[in-house]
C-alpha cells in the first residue's frame, strides 16, 4: 500500500463517511484472561462512543510507511487450509457474526501477544465501495469500481487512569479523583487484506506497530505467518555497516558525502512517483560504484550484504538517509548542515593535521551573536 490509499481508508474514519458495519471487542486481563466482550452493529453505537472508537482506529493509520506502517506479504505456506492466512479470510468472510471464528481469533492473540497488564482486542468489519477515479486522479462518487471488504483489528493497552483532585459541584470541594480503567490508543493493529492499487490484495496486508523499533516478531510470525523486514533503525545500521566494510580504508568523509549526494539525487528523481523508494543489493551496489567506490572494493560486496541484511533484503531509502540534515561527528564536536548544502563542507591538510574546513557563506551566528568575518 502507499500512502494515498492509506490516507483513502483513513478518511472513512469519519461519522460522515462511514461505512463499518460492526465492530466487536475483548477486553483481557494481566493474567490473559477473558474478562468481557461485546460485539454489536458499529453505528447502533451513541456518538460519544463513536468518536472515541474513531479516534483509536485512525491510529491504526499513523506514523511513517516502512517504520510504522508495513506492508507483509504472506508466504505460501501461511496460505494453505488450517493457516494463519485461512483464519483471517474466514473472519473477514464471516462479516464478525461468527462467535466461534471471533472466539478463535481472540484465542490466538491472547496466545501470541506478549504485554504485561491488561489489553483491549477491537476488531471492525468494513465494506468501502471504491468510487472509480479519472485519468487525473479525481474522483467520481457515481462511479464505483470494486467493493472493498475488509477487517481491521487493534490491540490497545488499558491503563488506571493518572490519580488527581476533581471539582465537585454539588458540594463546592475538590476530592480525590475515582481511578478508572482507560483504553489507550492502540500498540499494534493490523489491516486485511491489504488495500493495493484500491483494491483487495488476499495476498498482503498492512501492519502497524507504536514503536517503529519493536515489531513484534513472533506476534506476527505465529499470528500471520509473515516474515518481518528489518526495523527503521536496524535498515539504518544495516547500510552504515555496509558503507564501512564495503570501503575500508577508504571510507572518508568526501566519499561518504558523495554517497549521500548519490542517495539524496535519487530521492528527488522519485519524489513524483506514489511508492517509497526501496533499494535491493544490486541496486545499492550500484549506488556504490556511482559513487566512485571501486571495483576491487566491490568485489566482497554481495558477501557483505548477505552476511549484514540478508541475500533478499531491501532498504527503504527513508531509513537509511536523513533527508534533513547532513552531520559529522566527533568526540567533541558536532556539525550539520542542510543535505543540499554538503558542498561547505570538506576536508584539508592544514598545518599537517587533517581537519574539517566549513566555508562560512553570508552572516555567522556564535551563542545567537552576530560575529564580523575578518
Amino acid at each position: 500500500m502507499i500512502k494515498q490509499e492509506i490516507t483513502e481508508l483513513k478518511k472513512l474514519l469519519t461519522q460522515n463517511n462511514c461505512s463499518i458495519t460492526r465492530i466487536c471487542g475483548c477486553y483481557v486481563d494481566g493474567e490473559k484472561n477473558k474478562k468481557a466482550e461485546f460485539r454489536q452493529p458499529f453505528l447502533a453505537l451513541p456518538e460519544e462512543e463513536l468518536f472515541k472508537y474513531f479516534e483509536i482506529l485512525r491510529k491504526c493509520y499513523s506514523g511513517s510507511l516502512g517504520k510504522n506502517m508495513l506492508n507483509l506479504e504472506f508466504p505460501l505456506a501461511a496460505e494453505e487450509q488450517g493457516g494463519p492466512h485461512d483464519l483471517l479470510l474466514r473472519l473477514r468472510d464471516s462479516k464478525l457474526k461468527d462467535d466461534i471464528l471471533l472466539d478463535a481469533f481472540y484465542d490466538k492473540v491472547i496466545e501470541t501477544y506478549e504485554y504485561v497488564g491488561n489489553y483491549l482486542i477491537l476488531i471492525i468489519h468494513d465494506v468501502y465501495d471504491v468510487p472509480g477515479k479519472t485519468s487525473d486522479g479525481i474522483e467520481m462518487e457515481d462511479a464505483s469500481d470494486e467493493i472493498y471488504e475488509y477487517i481491521l483489528a487493534c490491540v490497545c493497552p488499558v491503563n488506571l487512569s493518572k490519580p488527581g483532585l476533581s471539582y465537585h459541584a454539588d458540594e463546592n470541594t475538590f476530592h480525590n479523583r475515582i481511578r478508572d480503567w482507560v483504553v489507550d490508543l492502540p500498540d499494534t493493529a493490523f489491516l486485511f487484506p491489504a488495500f493495493n492499487d484500491r483494491g483487495s490484495d488476499l495476498h498482503s496486508m498492512l501492519y502497524y506497530t507504536k514503536n517503529a523499533e519493536e515489531l513484534k516478531e513472533g506476534f506476527v510470525e505465529q499470528m500471520f505467518g509473515c516474515p518481518l523486514p528489518l526495523t527503521a533503525g536496524g535498515q539504518k545500521e544495516t547500510f552504515q555497516t555496509l558503507v564501512e566494510e564495503t570501503l575500508g580504508e577508504t571510507c572518508d568523509v568526501e566519499m561518504v558525502k558523495t554517497i549521500h549526494e548519490k542517495l539524496a539525487e535519487m530521492v528527488e528523481e522519485h519524489k513524483e512517483k506514489p511508492e517509497p523508494l526501496v533499494l535491493d543489493k544490486n541496486e545499492v551496489k550500484t549506488l556504490f560504484a556511482n559513487s566512485g567506490v571501486t571495483n576491487e572494493k566491490l568485489e566482497a560486496f554481495d558477501k557483505h550484504f548477505d552476511e549484514t541484511a540478508g541475500e533478499k533484503a531491501t532498504l527503504l531509502v527513508d531509513n537509511v538517509i536523513n533527508n534533513r540534515t547532513f552531520e559529522v561527528k566527533t568526540p567533541d564536536v558536532v556539525v550539520k548542515v542542510k543535505p543540499e548544502r554538503t558542498d561547505l563542507v570538506e576536508t584539508q591538510i592544514i598545518n599537517g593535521r587533517r581537519c574539517l574546513v566549513i566555508a562560512l557563506d553570508g552572516s555567522v551566528e556564535v551563542n545567537g551573536i552576530v560575529v564580523r568575518q575578518k
